[in-house]
């Protein structure tokens, strides 16, 4: 007892309550975390690929906050400060970088655009960039047959927005009409056909052409123009943002099932927004049989890789890319003319 007292008062008060305080608040290993968030951190890249209707932008988020980004895009407006209650896009989710491309723009209209990124604590937005779309620029061309088609600026190139339908060559010759299948496949010289040989397809879709008609020294494009080579073909592409995407603003919009086009459903991503038109007029094979109209349309370019091929590019209803193959010089395809520089 005396051995306790002792110790008891060589305790001095204000220590016994600063041991008591430090055991009391010392932390448990089991003690929760306090995780502190913030917005995302996103800029905004430049935008290119400016069209009348479409442009391309997008951005890149380097942080997150400390939590996930759930959704981010761009979003652009006529006003100076556009949110994501304005147009809009949504382009998957977390950081990095990614690509947008606004659609339905009106032509030669000042706009302004910014990335966001949303996560748990709100949305972050990027630096504003401010662009013009390009004035619409439709003009008439005329055949030597007197068939009238209608051209629109696309990137640094015009370009025919229909199937070339004409009969004869620019010097006067005839292009002759190959209905049957076992004379198609035979052909080493120009030839067109309609789809399954019915005019009224190649009033709506334009003649299918073997390349030896595309390409004839005596042209078959209007005077001032020619079929497009696999460089101009790329460069269309490139000023749509990349053939992985320029074929649904190519396309034009609406499907048969729908009442409200002539493709096949899905036609995906279709918007027409370059102006371009493209059509799905099919194509014939080189032994002669037809194939595939409403679903894809085959266009020849005048780069020939053989004696026996040639590219061809592809819009189809089941995706929005241009798409390129090497085929057979018989095989019947439309064709589209780009200017002469």
């Amino acid at each position: 007892m005396k051995l306790f007292n002792r110790f008891q008062s060589a305790l001095i008060p204000g220590l016994v309550f600063l041991l008591f305080f430090t055991a009391c608040s010392k932390k448990s290993d089991d003690d929760p975390v306090v995780k502190t968030t913030t917005v995302p951190v996103v800029t905004t890249s430049a935008v290119t690929a400016i069209l009348d209707t479409t442009a391309t932008c997008g951005g890149t988020i380097t942080s997150d906050g400390g939590d996930s980004v759930v959704r981010r895009g761009i979003c652009w407006s006529l006003s100076a400060s556009p949110q994501i209650t304005d147009h809009h896009t949504v382009d998957g989710a977390g950081k990095g970088s990614f690509t947008s491309i606004m659609t339905g723009l009106v032509a030669d209209t000042l706009y302004y655009a910014r990335a966001y990124a949303s996560n748990g604590k709100g949305t972050a937005y990027g630096n504003i960039q401010s662009f013009r779309t390009m004035k619409t620029v439709v003009y008439q061309i005329t055949d030597i047959d007197g068939n009238i088609y209608h051209a629109v600026k696309i990137g640094l190139k015009s370009w025919l927005r229909e199937n070339l339908r004409v009969t004869r060559y620019r010097t006067g010759d005839t292009i002759p009409v190959v209905a049957l299948d076992t004379k198609w496949k035979a052909l080493i010289t120009g030839a067109r056909c309609s789809y399954e040989n019915l005019s009224s397809n190649s009033s709506t879709y334009g003649y299918l052409y073997n390349w030896h008609a595309s390409n004839d020294s005596r042209g078959i494009c209007p005077t001032g123009w020619h079929v497009p080579s696999e460089a101009e073909w790329t460069e269309l592409a490139n000023s749509l943002g990349g053939s992985s995407v320029a074929g649904g603003l190519m396309k034009t919009t609406g499907t048969i099932e729908g009442g409200t086009g002539l493709w096949y459903a899905p036609n995906t991503d279709a918007t027409n927004s370059s102006g371009f038109t493209g059509l799905p007029g099919g194509y014939r094979i080189n032994y002669g049989t037809f194939y595939s109209i409403w679903n894809v349309g085959y266009f020849w370019s005048s780069s020939d890789t053989s004696s026996m091929n040639a590219w061809n590019y592809i819009l189809d209803a089941n995706n929005g890319e241009l798409n390129h193959i090497v085929n057979l010089k018989t095989n019947g395809m439309s064709v589209r003319c780009c200017k002469d520089w």
